[in-house]
């Protein structure tokens, strides 16, 4: 009886101590992978979506650009990952309507971000130094409003839920949150001043989850 009694709290402890460390490093491993994806695109990329550019004809661009589209997959699991031990670590304290937003503002953000990777890579793959000015364009913009418009908007609106929801519940440091303040505040109003304001999300998550490893370490 005993024994019985005792396993399924070892095991409460044993997974309330897991939570923070998992929803870190998933939260590094997706901070990463994205700002790494993200400046290799923009590094590499064209200014404007009409001009064909090195990339069509240089491989290193082509090389860097197909390096950054093929880790986008794998920040975006990293992400779900990280969505879903946030979740576990609130745990009851959830509130229903915060929960709602949270996952489907995470889970657009995630599909806009592949859907976009998508098209750009099939823009890199059927590409050629004699393609239409046009079809350029088209892929470019499209590409360009998925990714940093409609997929930041996303972004935003996660971060301000997921602030809502660590104030509330108090899971991490006040700093994190202000700081989160600000980083949706550039992701609504800065994206379209500067191509460089979309490194503010991963960067916000990865302060986000050493903030959480952080507690982890000092429960």
């Amino acid at each position: 009886m005993t024994e019985a009694a005792t396993g399924p709290d070892r095991a409460e402890a044993g997974s309330a101590l897991r939570t923070p460390r998992a929803a870190s490093v998933a939260g590094i491993i997706f901070s990463v992978l994205l700002i790494t994806a993200l400046t290799l695109l923009r590094l590499s990329a064209p200014p404007s979506p009409a001009v064909a550019g090195t990339w069509l004809t240089d491989s290193a661009h082509r090389t860097a650009l197909a390096i950054g589209l093929n880790l986008v997959p794998f920040a975006g699991i990293a992400f779900l990952w990280f969505m879903g031990v946030v979740r576990d670590r609130i745990g009851e304290r959830e509130d229903r309507f915060f929960s709602t937003v949270f996952l489907g503002s995470g889970l657009l953000f995630v599909g806009m971000l592949f859907v976009g990777a998508a098209v750009a890579g099939s823009l890199v793959a059927s590409a050629t130094s004699t393609a239409l000015p046009g079809t350029l364009a088209l892929g470019r913009n499209v590409t360009t409003s998925l990714l940093n418009v409609y997929s930041m908007r996303m972004a935003a609106v996660f971060t301000l839920t997921t602030v809502t929801i660590a104030r509330r519940t108090r899971i991490v440091s006040r700093w994190v949150t202000l700081a989160g303040l600000a980083c949706a505040v550039v992701l609504l109003v800065g994206i379209g001043i500067s191509p460089w304001a979309e490194l503010v999300f991963p960067a916000w998550i990865l302060a986000l989850s050493l903030d959480i490893l952080r507690a982890g370490h000092d429960h």
